[in-house]
């Protein structure tokens, strides 16, 4: 029997008396990569955020596995804590932090969010960056590495806690087409160990490519599938 890992239930968030979005309803089932489309506005980014707890919203419900966030702020930080063990989240522009090298960049939050003994989490870093194929640049400082590097860096720090839901954020946006390539096969690499995606995109072929399902978002709402 599949199961969802994800569920949105009526989502809506207001900024300023801007209804950003209008009532958001889907499912991703586990082993799924969902791509979110639509136009620049349409609340792609925003749907990861609050996915993610980093986006308070009015009202509905976001389920990960056996978790629950409600609108209106009512959610505990023990909520949001255990939210962040199930839920990796890769940002446009990678936000490493730019003082520390790639491999701490891995084992940081580990260690000083989630109580991970400090060996342990360095041992899984380096072993991130290895599967990722950046092991070599473990010592690099964010600013030395190349975007498909960064991403990579990034992309291992947000398993760092093996979440089983990964988030993207414009994932293509730096990469030229060879590197494109590379990231669809490890993002299937990903899956088929057993996690689940959500991508927000704005790259029609590197969703055909790479999805099993698109949502396309108009509007602050689901208006689609395909």
């Amino acid at each position: 029997m599949t199961a969802n890992v994800l569920q949105l239930n009526d989502v809506r968030l207001c900024r300023d008396k801007c209804e950003v979005l209008a009532g958001v309803t889907f499912g991703v089932t586990r082993g799924e990569i969902v791509a979110l489309m639509g136009p620049s506005g349409s609340g792609k980014t925003t749907v990861l955020r609050l996915i993610a707890g980093l986006e308070p919203f009015q009202s509905g419900t976001v389920q990960v596995e056996d978790l629950a966030l409600v609108g209106n702020g009512g959610n505990s930080r023990n909520t949001l804590r255990a939210l962040r063990q199930k839920i990796g989240m890769v940002f446009q522009f990678h936000h490493l932090f730019e003082h520390v090298t790639a491999v701490k960049n891995v084992w940081l939050a580990p260690v000083h969010a989630h109580g991970v003994p400090f060996r342990e989490a360095v041992r899984r870093a380096q072993e991130l960056l290895a599967a990722l194929g950046v092991e070599h640049r473990a010592s690099a400082l964010p600013r030395e590495l190349s975007g498909g590097e960064a991403q990579r860096v990034a992309i291992a720090r947000a398993l760092a806690v093996d979440p089983p839901l990964l988030l993207l954020d414009e994932p293509t946006a730096s990469l030229d087409a060879a590197r494109r390539s590379e990231l669809r096969d490890l993002l299937r690499g990903l899956v088929r160990e057993g996690r689940t995606l959500v991508v927000a995109t704005h790259d029609e072929d590197f969703a055909s490519a790479c999805a099993t399902r698109v949502l396309r978002m108009n509007n602050g709402t689901v208006s689609s599938q395909d």
